[in-house]
């Protein structure tokens, strides 16, 4: 009996074993398969870096598009985002937003003036200094930073003034990212431009890299320091994702320009106009309200002088009073002069890329000028032509009186109709006879005058 019981007390210890090493097996499967994709995954994870396209004024749109790929680089936990920069310059309100947003970027910022060709004047200085590692292409140039007055003249203590305040800024974003701050504070103060080599020797750019994929192996390894603290760039064979505006963004920075803004704003005027002088049109009057509205979205980005826009306003009153007073063409050159003023003045900055080309100006202000005169013309003669429908287009007509007409009645046929009609003195029947009134479906008749 010993023995069996030691067989059997060694059977199921056997099977205990078996049962443990069975649930012990199929733990480790389960965590294998759980755990081992994301060992894969981590080893396989190549680094990404996102590369966004700017090209073009730098304005409120352009702001709003580097601020969300900033946004978007740190969601996808980008090595690092790749500004490709070419700009003439823009507002100074979009650029300290732009370096206000790289500055605080938990992913690294690189600034590239490229390509070939491209620049980063004025506004764009300050972005590329303001960048962890400014790069430049070959052929392009930087610099010419000196502020200019937007909207407004200014005067010699405020241009004084806004010099000043850019210098500081310009020299503590060189300091801060250990670039050459002397000759950025000269960009500022005498508008100085230098090509990428220079740019180099200088030490205001870190380095120069003819394209994309050579400058991320040239700065791979590089150590930089974020807003979260200091990172060493992982960037040679990393996955380039390319980012450029959305139809929005584009469709917004299009209508931002000066001369598309300036034309939208007359086209404005142009429907809500024909819609006033013909109602009913509808398609005039809803497009003339769409493009006023973006122009004035367009003007809230661009250095609207509101005395050029009165000018503009006064020129299209003349062009209308024109077709009502006699004034022999004195409104209309009137017109045509403040309009050309109101133009030229109409977006005031030094900068050419902020103004309206005279090349637009003249052949708008030819066209405003006719479709005021010729349009308003027809519709004020229209207004005042004599109606030829219904009981209106009665009164003058001429008719003959088919019976002796009193005040107690008679008839007359006139535009090929029989009418019952009456008249303060007798008149003999087949006498021409002209209507004076018509009162319900009677008329009343006068007979015609015949000259001696």
């Amino acid at each position: 009996m010993c023995t069996n019981a030691i067989k059997i007390g060694t059977g199921r210890l056997t099977s205990m074993y078996h049962s443990l090493l069975r649930k012990t097996s199929s733990l480790l499967i389960l965590v294998a398969v759980v755990l081992l994709p994301l060992v894969v995954s981590s080893v396989e994870r190549k680094p990404q870096v996102l590369v966004a396209r700017v090209s073009g004024v730098i304005n409120p749109v352009s702001s709003e598009f580097i601020g969300k790929e900033i946004q978007r680089a740190g969601a996808m936990q980008a090595e690092a985002v790749v500004i490709e920069l070419d700009t003439p310059g823009g507002l100074d309100t979009s650029m300290r937003s732009i370096v206000k947003n790289i500055i605080g970027s938990p992913v690294p910022v690189i600034v590239y003036v490229s390509p070939s060709g491209a620049r980063a004047a004025s506004a764009g200085v300050f972005i590329a200094l303001a960048a962890h590692v400014a790069a430049m292409a070959p052929g392009t140039n930087i610099g010419a930073a000196h502020p200019v007055s937007v909207g407004e003249k200014m005067d010699k203590t405020m241009a004084e003034k806004a010099t000043n305040d850019a210098a500081a800024y310009i020299r503590s974003l060189a300091e801060k990212n250990g670039r050459n701050a002397a000759w950025a504070e000269k960009a500022v103060r005498q508008s100085v431009s230098v090509t990428e080599g220079e740019a180099l020797k200088l030490h205001v750019v870190d380095l120069v890299s003819r394209d994309l994929q050579t400058l991320l192996k040239d700065i791979n390894g590089r150590k930089v320091t974020t807003a979260w603290g200091e990172r060493v760039l992982t960037t040679a064979g990393a996955a380039v994702v390319t980012d450029e505006m959305s139809m929005r963004h584009k469709i917004l920075n299009f209508i931002s320009d000066p001369s598309v803004a300036y034309m939208l704003m007359l086209l404005g005027f142009y429907g809500i106009f024909f819609e006033l002088t013909n109602p009913g049109a509808i398609f005039p009057g809803v497009a003339g309200v769409i493009f006023l509205i973006l122009a004035f979205y367009a003007f809230q980005t661009l250095p609207v002088n509101y005395a050029g826009l009165l000018l503009i306003i006064i020129a299209i009153t003349f062009f209308i009073l024109e077709v009502k007073v006699v004034s022999h063409g004195l409104l209309t050159i009137g017109g045509i002069v403040a309009m050309v003023i109101g133009s030229l003045m109409l977006f005031e900055s030094p900068s050419p890329f902020m103004r309206v080309s005279i090349y637009i100006i003249l052949p708008a202000v030819l066209v405003t000028t006719v479709f005021f005169t010729v349009t308003f013309g027809l519709a004020y003669r229209a207004f005042r032509r004599k109606p030829i429908t219904g009981s209106e287009g009665l009164v003058g007509l001429e008719g003959r009186a088919l019976s002796d007409i009193s005040r107690e009645g008679g008839t007359v046929a006139a535009r090929g109709e029989v009418w019952s009609a009456a008249s303060d003195v007798e008149i003999r029947k087949g006498d021409a006879v002209v209507i004076e009134s018509v009162s319900g479906l009677r008329i009343k008749v006068r007979k015609r005058e015949v000259a001696p």
